[in-house]
């Protein structure tokens, strides 16, 4: 149950709620499992583009590739352009969740991915290829802050660490995906040199149209919900979602341990943010810091460091605005 109360005129209202103890002493179930395969797959499709662009970035420099552009360039150039998107898109789509909800945008972010790959595999010169680089990281930034703060709001807190360790490891997963495509998609005795490579790109569309319609069937974050003054349905989902886990598990769930009291708000900005990241948990953000760097740094010693490294590792950290306590 929630209720609330208006502080004084003008200020925000505060609400006292058991939603977050309620999705959290959830069990294990298949709602869980939808949540996970909607929103966690997306790092297969990261590993699977970050493998296959270091992977062809040999035959696209090749003569017959059918775009004017070097080796160098690819790994170069193109991975920068990947990694400047990937941190554009995490800043502006995480500010744009915060404000508008997590299902809207981790669909707006899949769609913004499956655009720009689905432009990078028509590429017939080097500056299209560069934009459409840009702006397919801007699409995986804008994936990682959604998604995970919506995995993490979503998860109960007993399993959340391992399935986050889960998720965010299932990188590789699309990196041996990306390299078994490679071996077959530039064999010449099967593909003309100009189209195996692209077939690579037209793949990463498919799996991302079959993740996006598994997450239509995710829900909106409650925790989002009721922090925004949507408290009712908040409640609502929680109890729809309590409802069909009841019915698998056959069992009563045990009651909320307990309730807390927020202040709603529409937003969080990033002073707010900069604020909770650099005062309240400062040892916590050097060692973020200090993993982030020494991966991004690792990419820098050889050119197809690209396909070896996570970019939701040696980039930048998800910038979703934390709207609760984990």
């Amino acid at each position: 149950m929630s209720t609330g109360s208006v502080e004084s005129a003008g200020s925000p209202a505060t609400v006292t709620t058991s939603v977050p103890a309620r999705l959290d002493r959830l069990p294990w179930s298949r709602w869980h499992w939808t949540v996970v395969i909607g929103l966690g797959t997306v790092w297969i499709l990261d590993g699977l583009e970050v493998t296959i662009v270091g992977n062809i970035a040999g035959r696209l420099s090749e003569q017959g590739s059918g775009l004017p552009i070097s080796s160098a360039q690819v790994t170069g150039i193109a991975a920068a352009l990947y990694v400047a998107g990937a941190c554009s898109g995490a800043l502006f789509f995480g500010w744009l969740t915060d404000r508008f909800g997590r299902k809207k945008l981790f669909i707006i972010t899949l769609a913004v991915y499956l655009a720009a790959t689905a432009l990078t595999a028509v590429s017939f010169h080097s500056w299209w290829f560069f934009v459409f680089r840009f702006l397919t990281g801007f699409g995986i930034g804008g994936e990682y802050a959604a998604i995970n703060s919506a995995i993490d709001e979503l998860i109960p807190s007993l399993y959340r660490g391992r399935v986050d360790l889960i998720i965010n490891g299932s990188f590789w997963l699309g990196a041996i995906g990306g390299s078994l495509l490679s071996i077959v998609a530039l064999d010449t005795s099967l593909f003309a040199m100009d189209v195996g490579w692209r077939l690579t790109f037209a793949l990463g569309v498919v799996l991302g149209l079959v993740i996006l319609l598994v997450r239509r069937n995710v829900p909106e974050s409650p925790r989002w919900l009721f922090i925004h003054g949507r408290g009712e349905e908040a409640e609502e989902l929680v109890g729809s979602i309590e409802d069909g886990i009841r019915a698998e598990k056959g069992t009563e769930l045990p009651p909320p341990a307990s309730e807390m009291t927020i202040r709603q708000r529409k937003s969080i900005g990033f002073l707010t943010v900069a604020r909770t990241v650099f005062t309240t948990y400062p040892k916590r953000t050097v060692l973020g810091l200090s993993l982030f760097i020494g991966q991004a740094s690792s990419t820098t010693r050889s050119p197809s460091a690209s396909a070896r490294s996570s970019p939701s590792s040696s980039t930048c950290p998800p910038a979703a605005p934390a709207t609760t306590s984990r």
